[in-house]
């Protein structure tokens, strides 16, 4: 793919701005692009997108085409597995031809009249943007608060509603994020909100009902800025807990929900390192903690009167090859959610020690989640099943008699798929310094071996957070026109455990960068594909991992996709007033202190880019991301644009509505995709 002759790419301008540290100098020439609100800087944006929709332009019918492809085979009038909560089931379903859901609830059976919550179709309407929050529903069934984002910038304003009057109260509160609980007396609601500037969430809220909320009071501020606070209420609903936690420290407090006007306790004092999460149940808290160095954590539980972590007991001891990622607690069962060798598995516990077994999973990768239980008296496990080839399932395992039933498996409306069609296996490729690499890797039957075939290999790598191997009805659009697909699960995850994360952050965050590219040499080498068909793909921090990977080995990829990419890490760590640049300083390392400012400058995108040949490259944001501003992959654009020295394609593609996670209708997001599969495909001469 090459711009016509006649298309030119916008050239921004240079106003040189240097900034200075540790008696170092870095000039900064595009650092004028941060003001959000300058028209110049809107007009450039906005020429991005011109350059962008001229270069495409003859591919808009192929555009239009596959998001029609990728939306026919969803089902349109879908609707959720129903689930019960004190009394009532309720279900979240679609219409034909709508972009939003529809929250409803039925009373004591399936059978009973439906009562529509919320029809976010209708509340949409107006709006460029729409995002419904947190729903939570008063112990006595008649109130909800919930929350609205009409930005996309993660600030939500929060709403009470009778459900017996469907009388939306006149009191609004604006700047939280999104989450609510209440208190026991039906009448008591505790939310967090958040730094107007730094966007951190820092300070929870009581509020009451009938009362106007300026008058609202803080039980709780968080005045650590590594920091983020959160409040909810346990699942057996006694208890109140208001959370506190940064990268690797964590602390809680709680409170009798039956008194909401009392104090809350410490559960055990933060302490440098020291993680832990908290669940009830009878008399106990269950802790899941990496105390007494459980890198891969552990289970211990402790009395409710004395929560000191002098007192914690050990129920599932630390195990090195085995991490310990959540439980779930029934009035018989706790349910243990590990990982062993990358791969999910839900252990069975009964609380009278006569059980203790795995659910069986018969896959070589896959992905296996615990879903939504709130019901505490449950006899079933919900829990969904799927796999790079297999569409995703919500399955009820009945822990009496031990037997499951599949609830509902995700329907893919093509008459052509089969997932007998598709083959998925993983294999590992050797890094350079010794350690295995897996990757999860899908392709059609028929596709061939020999390194002439078109891959996309994909990767995040950063915060502990693992890509696990799931089914893309989506993905099928790439896969059917002979794409192979990979995830690389390169350190930074947690796929390997924990010790597989820590390996891939602060001072050795390298690691991420170099698994990615030894991978790409392995699928090379092996003929998966080869360099002239070699594509990567990230998003966010994964979008650092693409302008890491092209500033050290830019050969040997031929498109890049950097979606919302953060990839000016030493000028926006340096600048503490940006949302959530204080709560990042356990991931990447604080640039004030010298030598983490020598290592981040040593990888940063932006930092790096120097006159040499790139990929094709293809760099997506929004104006009002509250994760990565706008302007980070504007100023990489705006330099890669005067230093590279090919003839490639470079495109800034900026959506003047959304945010962070872009469009927010249902189908509209199709479109997104159907954009980034477009620009695969041109560069492979794939235009059907």
């Amino acid at each position: 793919m090459r711009v016509s002759a006649n298309v030119s790419a916008p050239i921004a301008k240079k106003i040189e701005k240097k900034l200075s540290i540790h008696n170092d100098i870095r000039v900064d020439n595009y650092f004028w692009l941060n003001q959000r609100e300058d028209q110049e800087v809107l007009n450039y944006l906005n020429a991005e997108n011109d350059y962008t929709n001229s270069v495409l332009k003859h591919t808009e019918g192929f555009q239009k085409a596959l998001f029609e492809e990728m939306k026919s085979r969803v089902k349109e009038d879908d609707q959720s597995v129903p689930y019960k909560l004190n009394g009532y089931w309720y279900i979240t379903r679609y219409e034909v031809g709508k972009d939003y859901p529809i929250y409803t609830r039925k009373k004591d059976n399936l059978e009973a009249e439906e009562e529509i919550l919320f029809d976010c179709n209708q509340m949409a309407k107006g709006h460029s943007y729409f995002k419904l929050g947190g729903i939570s529903i008063s112990p006595d069934n008649t109130l909800v608060s919930y929350s609205i984002d009409t930005v996309s910038r993660r600030q939500y304003t929060l709403y009470i509603k009778n459900l017996v009057t469907n009388e939306v109260f006149e009191d609004k509160i604006e700047n939280t994020t999104g989450s609510s609980t209440w208190a026991n007396d039906n009448k008591t609601l505790f939310y967090s909100k958040k730094d107007e500037v730094t966007l951190r969430s820092d300070k929870i809220y009581k509020h009451k009902l009938g009362q106007n909320s300026i008058d609202d009071t803080v039980v709780f501020h968080e005045e650590d800025d590594t920091f983020n606070t959160f409040v909810y209420k346990t699942k057996s609903k006694k208890y109140l807990v208001i959370g506190s936690s940064s990268t690797q420290t964590t602390e809680y407090r709680f409170l009798d929900a039956n008194t909401p006007d009392g104090e809350f306790k410490i559960f055990q004092e933060r302490e440098r390192n020291l993680e832990y999460s908290i669940a009830h149940y009878q008399n106990n808290f269950y802790i899941i903690t990496n105390k007494d160095e459980a890198t891969n954590f552990k289970l211990q539980k402790v009395e409710e009167s004395n929560t000191d972590k002098a007192n914690w007991e050990d129920v599932i001891p630390h195990r090195k090859d085995v991490l310990l990622e959540d439980i779930e607690i029934f009035k018989d069962y706790l349910i243990v959610n590990e990982r062993e060798n990358g791969l999910n598995q839900l252990r069975i516990i009964s609380w009278d020690g006569n059980e203790d077994y795995y659910l069986d999973f018969e896959s070589e990768t896959y992905t296996a989640d615990i879903g939504n239980n709130p019901d505490f008296d449950s006899n079933y496990l919900r829990y969904s099943f799927n796999s790079l080839t297999t569409p995703s399932s919500v399955i009820d395992y009945d822990l009496k008699t031990k037997t499951k039933t599949v609830k509902k498996e995700q329907q893919v409306l093509d008459a052509n798929f089969k997932k007998e069609n598709y083959i998925s296996h993983r294999v590992w490729a050797t890094a350079r310094d010794g350690v295995n690499v897996p990757m999860s890797i899908v392709y059609k039957k028929g596709t061939k071996l020999d390194g002439n075939s078109p891959l996309l290999q994909y990767a995040y790598g950063s915060y502990g957070a693992t890509i696990d191997p799931y089914f893309s009805s989506i993905r099928l659009s790439l896969l059917d026109r002979g794409f192979i697909y990979v995830i690389a699960h390169i350190r930074g995850s947690e796929y390997l455990g924990r010790p597989w994360y820590e390996d891939g952050k602060l001072k050795s965050k390298l690691n991420t960068f170099t698994d990615f590219i030894d991978c790409s040499k392995f699928l090379i080498e092996n003929k998966y594909t080869s360099s002239q068909h070699l594509y990567a793909m990230g998003g966010s921090a994964g979008g650092l991992l693409m302008g890491a990977i092209i500033n050290m080995n830019p050969e040997l990829y031929n498109g890049v996709i950097a979606a919302v990419p953060f990839v000016d890490v030493v000028t926006t760590m340096l600048d503490d007033s940006i949302p959530l640049t204080t709560g990042e300083y356990d991931e990447w390392g604080n640039p004030n202190e010298e030598d983490y400012y020598n290592y981040m400058k040593s990888y940063s995108p932006y930092d790096n880019v120097v006159p040499k040949e790139y990929p094709n490259m293809l760099v997506t944001t929004g104006l009002h991301d509250s994760q990565v501003q706008y302007w980070e992959p504007a100023k990489w654009v705006a330099k890669l644009r005067d230093c590279k020295l090919d003839k490639n394609i470079l495109l800034l593609k900026t959506d003047m509505d959304a945010g962070h996670g872009g469009a927010s209708g249902r189908f509209e997001a199709l479109k997104e995709v159907a954009l980034e599969y477009v620009f695969l495909f041109e560069l492979e001469g794939i235009n059907k």
